[in-house]
């Protein structure tokens, strides 16, 4: 054989290994809520998800994903996480949308050498001391919607507020945001049951408390319950709260008594960039509905990975969390990038309940944040 059928040769194995590299991408593992009152949330988590990988082609084909419902149960979530890790052999979780289940899956995924990017829950315990080189928030911190809000109220001259979240991390972290930035009274404040749907009480409170205004965080089922039985009780407070108590995913269910209504995110389908309109046309030609933030979070998380994948094997766990860090992709918010804790560095604007036609929706109607990263990130060591 002579030197040139050996380097074709050798040429020719180097493409194949390469061929059966790419061929084995990266296997992933979603862990969403597929039922029950959350079930919104994760079905537009999951779409989004897939949406951009079918839109990356050869790119997304490349990723192999296995998709569990956890129940919103942090006991669930750890058995599928177990699974996923030990059974499945996934190099990346991602989807949890709810907190405690976060806590519950997080810190056992990476200490098994597994990436973590959040499409969702990001509590602060997980944004300070307990950040992990591994494990990556793409959508925020907990709580800077809620910050947001905060400084929005204050502008705003509401000078008496009664706010009001579920008891668990995100609650606990979404109320704390919020009176990080808020300069008036707070007249009181009440953690309610996770997937409580009877206000009564919490109305009655709200009726009594001498307050100008409502601040609530009540995602998903939640949201709706109490929209709809606060706007029966006339109490006729204005609210404020962050995107998720008015996701495009609950607005059809709580109907027009969310018209008018400012709350705060870091995303929303009129954001004038090409990422964004391809995401939005994309998700209505798609699924035939309005995408939600968490539609949004899901379609960016994907996509940073895929930016990952394209720069970096997963096997080289320094270099794919380098490659992940860098954020070079096209976000649906326009610019992003991460803080020193791997949580996002971003704008955060003031949207208004509206209606365009028959469709209740979000608009922007302001900035309240730019570029804000966390109050946490002096606090990660890692």
């Amino acid at each position: 054989m002579n030197l040139k059928s050996v380097l074709m040769g050798g040429i020719a194995a180097l493409a194949l290994a390469v061929g059966a590299a790419e061929a084995e991408g990266v296997k992933v593992g979603m862990i969403t809520t597929l039922s029950g009152g959350g079930a919104g949330l994760g079905v537009d988590t999951r779409d989004g998800f897939l949406l951009a990988l079918k839109q990356a082609g050869d790119a997304g084909a490349a990723v192999e994903l296995v998709i569990e419902d956890d129940q919103q149960k942090p006991d669930i979530a750890v058995q599928i996480a177990d699974k996923m890790i030990q059974s499945d052999n996934v190099d990346v979780l991602t989807g949890i949308v709810w907190s405690n289940l976060a806590m519950a899956v997080v810190p056992a995924a990476v200490a098994q050498n597994r990436f973590y990017l959040s499409t969702n829950a990001a509590p602060s315990a997980l944004a300070g001391a307990g950040c992990h080189p591994k494990y990556f928030s793409v959508s925020y911190q907990n709580d800077n919607l809620h910050e947001a809000a905060g400084a929005y109220a204050s502008e705003a001259g509401i000078g008496k507020i009664f706010i009001m979240a579920p008891n668990y991390p995100a609650g606990q972290d979404s109320l704390a945001g919020f009176k990080r930035f808020f300069k008036g009274e707070v007249v009181n404040e009440v953690y309610t049951q996770v997937g409580q749907t009877d206000y009564a009480a919490e109305i009655a409170q709200i009726r009594a408390s001498g307050a100008d205004a409502v601040f609530f965080f009540l995602p998903g089922g939640m949201g709706i319950a109490f929209m709809k039985q606060y706007a029966e009780s006339g109490v006729g407070l204005p609210l404020v709260g962050p995107a998720f108590s008015f996701s495009q995913d609950i607005l059809p269910a709580v109907g027009d008594a969310a018209l008018g209504v400012k709350n705060t995110a870091q995303w929303s389908k009129d954001l004038d960039n090409a990422a964004n309109k391809a995401f939005v046309e994309g998700f209505q030609a798609e699924y035939g509905r309005l995408p939600s933030l968490y539609a949004a979070q899901a379609y960016d998380t994907a996509n940073l990975l895929l930016s990952a994948m394209a720069k970096a094997d997963v096997a080289d766990a320094d270099a794919f969390a380098g490659a992940l860090n860098a954020a070079e992709f096209d976000s649906v918010r326009g610019k992003f990038r991460f803080g020193p804790n791997r949580h996002p560095i971003q704008d955060i604007y003031i949207r208004e309940v509206v209606k365009e036609g028959d469709v209740l929706t979000n608009r922007i109607i302001g900035v309240a944040m730019t570029d804000r990263g966390d109050a946490y990130a002096d606090q990660c060591q890692n």
